[in-house]
């Protein structure tokens, strides 16, 4: 399957019919408040501003560009600028998007200021003196306004120290606007604006092996192509224990362990519990995809393989969070960043959180099992133009950078594998442990969503009331009208710290840390262009080349040195780019795209000390602690020095003034410098009152179900077993006591392998075997 036939890229004609749907719920005069929005935006330059950005590019000021024909290029760029986000069908895809992922409350506010906006009352209210014009009726609705009024208005909607509500819809909009511009395809998966900002996706990225197949194929039961009748005879080819409740519409389906969710949690307990024997069932509600299915396009590949299709937030505006929802979860998508837990991390979680898991030699062994499994190297033979920026700014300086571990091979040069790994060479779970499970008999439901737990009344004197005895399900194929009811010894949640919380919670759970000690890693960024020079060793383009192979810990103090923050480089499509750049003007967003292919991006990471909170499927709260604040700006100022130090000619971050410094190449003098990184702040979100405000970001979701040495402490106990309810078992990144502070896969699935061997030994307690097999049985690394 090459990238025409991309599942996702079939999707978009269906969407069509629900766009249109959609549509009949925004009246005709939002839609045209809504059109007026995106085109202030993204609008129209006139003639003269297309032309100097032409020729701007005829003179090769525009990166990114191999074999470019100058009148190509003049073509390309003029159509750029002329472009207005107004022309269909951008705003009705924006329309389409808003009511498909986002919130209820985020799009009851929208439209209330929609409305507003396409009336002359509403729109004097919002844009005060700006409406008014010379002649009758003399108040202009938004739409009717001149552009330049329009600019001024949001504008200054985007930076009013009072009226947040407001700027959080038009900061809302603009992200929807410019990601739903940007993200959009064809349907040869092309998009006309991307040639201007020298992007493109590369069809050689797949160079995958032939002989790797689907490699799930003999477990998988893909729901989302099932009928009943269809999924009832899978359900017995697959050795599974059915019976059919035809009155209730019914399907109960009886197990040993059911687990719920495939990822880094997911996928390790599903191999060491079915390599000791049991039958296993996972169920994961995303879909089934392999290295042939991929196509690295941005849009499709955000809605088909993230939760929510990549448009998360936090219900205040101020997180935007990326987790995984496909066959493999996280590990399919993620950056393929392999570190170990840290030391320190692991003193304190066994110390003062009292975990002696943590600092026993069975989780140091855990680690090494799991490198192993998924082949982690700190090998790199090329470094792509991020990390070779961030590895020269830290040379000039005299810095620390180091390797970064990841699980695949030292000649991975893949900078879409955010997207799924094309070439097959990221060792996700679903090319690893699930593949150990289904080759030990485990069946893996995918499109299939637990709805609630089950339990019932425990033996008298047992130290938990309750039982969990398995889980009620639904495909998320609406042609499947039976529910599956799974009975099993024992109930495994590894939905991820966003969804396994709800899960419990909305199944009756009421221990009180279910939900709570949240921690997302916040992610603070900065950026800096490198103009295209032909005697430069920084070659390349920021979307191209491996995601994370370089590290610099941000560090204070001596002897013992406390690490602040750490400095990584991000996969960013030229959608989430636009979405993430701070607005300042239409031109202004237009020229930052231009610039898009040869700006190096750094991301700041914090072990963070806030928490938040998550007890409902996608409402989300979180605030950033103090001095998670303080180690952000330490992190961003240390990532502007690095920039400044490669030679980049221009640096800033996204704040919403759009903080920013002219250095060519490093020339600014110290004073400059530093009377620059002396503005630099770490703002709160959107509905914070202040001019100033910023946007973070997390790919690292922990700690909503934390492991606590009794029940006042956490959700479950060091085997991962639920105070609440026994046989339901907690594994995935929501156990973690705390923030990790690096990259947590390793931590999760050497976690996660623990507990599943303690999982094992409680079913082995109950006599359904006498003992779980051995660690080379578990392992089952057949190659």
């Amino acid at each position: 399957m090459g990238r025409e036939c991309h599942p996702t890229l079939k999707g978009i004609i269906r969407r069509e019919r629900e766009k249109r749907l959609f549509r009949r719920g925004l009246s005709s005069r939002e839609m045209e408040a809504l059109a007026a929005v995106c085109e202030t935006v993204f609008p129209p330059l006139s003639a003269g501003a297309a032309a100097a950005a032409a020729a701007a590019a005829a003179a090769g000021e525009f990166e990114g560009r191999t074999d470019r024909v100058e009148e190509r290029a003049d073509e390309a760029v003029r159509f750029f600028y002329e472009l207005s986000a107004s022309q269909a069908p951008v705003p009705h895809e924006v329309a389409e998007l808003l009511g498909r992922r986002g919130l209820i409350e985020a799009v009851i506010l929208v439209r209330t200021v929609l409305w507003a906006l396409s009336t002359r009352l509403g729109t004097m209210l919002l844009c005060g003196s700006l409406c008014v014009g010379g002649r009758w009726p003399y108040v202009n609705r938004f739409s009717s306004m001149g552009s330049d009024r329009r600019e001024k208005v949001l504008r200054r909607g985007l930076n009013h120290r009072f009226l947040t509500p407001v700027r959080l819809v038009f900061m809302y909009l603009k992200v929807l606007c410019l990601y739903v511009l940007f993200s959009r395809v064809d349907e040869k998966g092309e998009n006309p604006l991307w040639k201007a900002i020298g992007y493109q996706v590369d069809e050689e990225e797949e160079l995958s092996k032939p002989e790797m197949g689907r490699p799930l194929e003999k477990g998988i039961i893909e729901t989302v192509y099932s009928t009943d009748p269809d999924l009832l005879q899978s359900f017995k080819q697959k050795g599974l224990e059915v019976a059919q409740d035809s009155k209730n519409r019914i399907y109960r389906i009886k197990c040993d362990a059911v687990i719920l969710g495939s990822g880094c949690g997911g996928g390790v307990a599903a191999a060491v519990l079915a390599g000791s024997g049991y039958k296993v069932v996972v169920l994961e509600k995303g879909n089934y995809y392999t290295h042939k299915d991929y196509s690295s396009l941005e849009g499709p590949s955000m809605d088909q393989l993230y939760e929510s299709g990549g448009i998360l937030t936090t219900s205040a505006g101020n997180m935007l969070i990326l987790a995984g929802s496909t066959v493999g979860g996280g590990s399919a998508v993620n950056w393929s960043a392999s570190i170990r837990t840290p030391d320190t991390v692991l003193q304190e979680w066994a110390e003062k959180h009292g975990i002696e898991l943590f600092g026993s030699k069975e989780y140091a062994s855990a680690m090494d099992i799991v490198c192993e499994r998924i082949g982690v190297t700190d090998q790199c033979v090329e470094q792509g133009f991020q990390n070779k920026v961030l590895r020269a700014g830290c040379e000039k300086l005299g810095l620390e950078i180091n390797a970064v571990p990841r699980n695949s091979s030292e000649g991975h040069f893949c900078g879409s594998c955010g997207y799924g790994c094309r070439r097959g060479d990221k060792q996700g779970t679903d090319s690893t442990w699930l593949v150990d499970a289904v080759n030990r008999g485990a069946v893996i439901l995918s499109g299939c969503k637990a709805e609630r737990l089950v339990f019932e009344r425990n033996i008298p004197g047992r130290a938990r009331r309750k039982k969990c005895i398995g889980v009620i399900a639904k495909s998320m194929n609406g042609d499947i009208e039976n529910v599956l009811q799974f009975e099993a010894k024992v109930t495994v949640s590894a939905c991820g710290a966003l969804l396994t919380p709800p899960l419990l919670i909305s199944s009756g759970l009421k221990n009180k840390h279910i939900g709570r000690n949240l921690r997302l890693h916040p992610v603070a960024m900065a950026w800096g262009h490198f103009p295209l020079d032909s005697s430069s060793q920084l070659s390349g383009t920021s979307y191209q080349g491996g995601i994370i192979t370089s590290i610099h810990k941000v560090v204070e103090g001596n002897p013992y040195p406390k690490v602040r923050a750490i400095i990584e480089t991000p996969s960013l499509g030229p959608a989430s780019f636009a979405a993430m750049c701070p607005w300042e003007s239409g031109l202004d967003i237009k020229d930052r795209m231009t610039k898009y292919a040869r700006t190096a991006n750094f991301i700041t990471i914090v072990r963070d000390q806030g928490r938040g909170e998550v007890t409902r499927k996608g409402n989300i709260s979180y605030k950033l602690d103090s001095e998670d604040k303080e180690n952000l700006k330490a992190g961003l100022r240390q990532s502007l020095r690095i920039l400044i130090a490669a030679g980049a000619d221009e640096v800033g971050t996204h704040r919403s003034d759009g903080l920013r410094m002219k250095c060519r190449g490093g020339t600014a003098s110290e004073d400059q410098v530093e009377e620059f990184l002396g503005r630099v702040s770490v703002e709160d979100g959107p509905l914070a009152i202040g001019e100033k405000w910023g946007t973070h970001s997390s790919a690292h979701q922990m700690g909503s179900c934390r492991m606590g040495i009794n029940e006042k402490e956490g959700a479950v106990d060091e085997k991962g077993e639920s105070w609440e309810a026994e046989g339901l078992f907690v594994c995935d990144a929501s156990v973690l006591p705390t923030a990790v502070g690096v990259n947590p896969m390793i931590t999760i699935e050497s976690t996660a392998y623990c507990i599943a061997k303690r999982i094992a030994e409680y079913l082995s307690a109950r006599g359904l075997l006498k003992s779980p097999k051995s660690r080379s049985d578990i392992l089952m690394n057949d190659k």
